[in-house]
This record gives structure tokens, sequence and C-alpha cells, in this order.
């Protein structure tokens, strides 16, 4: 008997007419702090649903309310539309105004003050890591942060081709049907490569800087070091994809560089850190969770190794 693989979509749906509760619900699916509402003309009512995996993920919304606040990206790309009402995003910097039938992409990187009113809103979600992984296959880069351009129009043509996705993706993510991993898995791989010929943006893919001596198999463990090291990657992944032990892949380090695999991740995870710290404001995020994102748990420690690799704190850096 063949078992066919379980759909891979989650979905979740809440809806009522408690403003407070609402409220509540919104601030932590969007990640956001502040958040406060009015009533409007209309009595108030919402909807909120969301079906998808951990990969992409399509969201409805309808608020029948004004509502405002601040919003984090929370590791996510966003696509979001109206198809009623409207308001404002990134008020205070590049503010854009959202208009029903016009996608623009939130704001990526740092939080962003909103306003919304009555809107009737929909949304396509990726995975930060995902998303950063396709790009660097089209774009023919090493993964890094994607930096989209929420005030620029898109071309008209490439918006009438991210129609036609979202709309056919709709048909797999929303139906009622079953629906296979591989399945959802292409459907979100073509609707991501969409997204990107879309919407104007930047990949921050640093230069992949080899040391004096590395050949080989250290040449392509440093490579996939760089390329995944905004994963929970440790050494002996690294020496499972070179096809080595970890000692071997010691030893080759020792030899052809004088270091050791595991600090050289160290060194390549310290420098994201500073690239991120330079980049922020102290006003929109922090020493520690830029740290933590990029796997530094003990903050003293981190705080030490990076005074210690570019001659200041890293407090510092992010005040600067």
């Amino acid at each position: 008997m063949t078992v066919e693989p379980a759909d891979p979509r989650i979905s979740f749906e809440t809806s009522g007419a408690d403003l407070e509760a609402a409220l509540h619900m919104y601030e932590d699916a969007y990640d956001g702090t502040g958040f406060d509402a009015t009533r409007t003309d209309r009595p108030f009512a919402y909807r909120f649903r969301v079906v998808g995996d951990d990969v992409m993920s399509f969201r409805s919304t309808r608020f029948d309310a004004r509502m405002q606040g601040e919003i984090d990206d929370g590791g996510e790309y966003v696509v979001n539309w109206t198809t009623e009402g409207g308001g404002r995003i990134d008020i205070g910097r590049d503010e854009v105004a959202l208009r029903p039938g016009h996608p623009v992409v939130f704001p990526t990187g740092r939080p962003f003050a909103f306003d919304l009113q009555d809107v009737r809103q929909s949304l396509v979600q990726f995975d930060r890591s995902y998303l950063e992984g396709i790009a660097a296959e089209v774009h023919g880069t090493q993964p890094g942060p994607l930096v989209f351009d929420h005030t620029a129009a898109p071309d008209p043509e490439d918006l009438r081709g991210w129609n036609a996705q979202v709309q056919g993706a709709a048909a797999t993510v929303l139906g009622t049907g079953p629906v296979s991993a591989l399945a959802f898995a292409e459907t979100a791989r073509a609707t991501a490569h969409s997204l990107l010929r879309t919407f104007p943006h930047q990949v921050l893919a640093p230069e992949v800087t080899l040391p004096q001596g590395a050949t080989g198999r250290v040449c392509e463990a440093i490579e996939y070091m760089h390329a995944h090291s905004h994963t929970p990657m440790s050494t002996t992944d690294v020496a499972e994809y070179v096809g080595l032990s970890v000692r071997g892949l010691q030893q080759a380090f020792q030899r052809q560089v004088g270091t050791a695999p595991n600090a050289m991740l160290r060194g390549i995870r310290l420098d994201r850190v500073r690239e991120e710290l330079r980049r922020s404001s102290a006003s929109e995020t922090t020493v520690a969770a830029i740290a933590v994102r990029w796997g530094f748990a003990h903050l003293g420690r981190f705080s030490a190794a990076y005074a210690s690799r570019f001659g200041e704190y890293p407090r510092e850096t992010l005040q600067r």
C-alpha cells in the first residue's frame, strides 16, 4: 500500500467583534508593538486567516476600524495589497499609501509604522532564509539580506505576471482538496521567482574572500560557510558537505590556512553581525537581537570576540 505524504499546509483562522482581542491577536501575528485602534462609522468586526507552511503562507485580513502601530519584519518578506480601504505604511520614513489593487512589499530589515482603516487586505509571506536562498540562485551570489524598494512602482508587465502567479498559487494554497508537499513546494518556488522579478530589490551579499593557501575542499568549505552562515550550521555539517570527517576538516584547515574551521565560521558570523549593525539604527534594534539572530547566545563572550576582531564594542558600531 502506498502512503501519500501528508498535506504540508497549516491553517489558522479567527474572527469576532472584540476590538481589544483583535489588537492582541494582530500584535502577536505581526510581531508588533504599540497597536491601537479607534472605531469608524462601521460596526466593528475582524477576520484573520493564514494558510501555508513554514516557507510560504497566504494571509487575509478584514478589519473594520482604524488601526495604528509598529511592525517588525519578523524574519519574513511580505507583499500586501488591499481590495478595500487603505492607509499608509513606513510613516515618518519612506512613506507609501496603500491603494486597492496595488501590491507593496513591506519595508525590510527594520520595524516600520503603519496607519490603516477599514481594510480588506491580502498578503503573501515568505520565510527570510528561503527567499534569500532563491535570490542567491537567481542573481548568482551568496545568500544575503534582501532590501526591497517599497516606494518603487513595479513594471506593469511584471505586475501582470505577479497577479497571474498569485491567482494560480491561491488555487493550490487555499484550495479545499488535498495538496502534496511537492506541489506546494513547486508553487512556493514559482511564486518566489515571480516576487523577485516583480519588486525592485538589492541583495546585500558579501564578497567571499578566500584565505591565501586555501585550495580544494577547504575552499569549498569556506564558500559553504559563507552561503549558510545565517543557518544553525556547525562544523560537523560543513565536514559532511565536503566529504571529510570533522578531524580531517580540522587538519586541512590548520595545514592550509592556519586556523580551525569553527574559528573561521565564528569570524564569518561576526563579519555579518558588523554589516547588520552598520546599516541599522539604535532606535530600531539592539545588539542582542542581532547577535542572537547570528547564533551568538552568550552576549558577554560575543561582545569580547567582537571587540577583539574590530577594535570597538558592538554597541559603538550600532550607535555610530
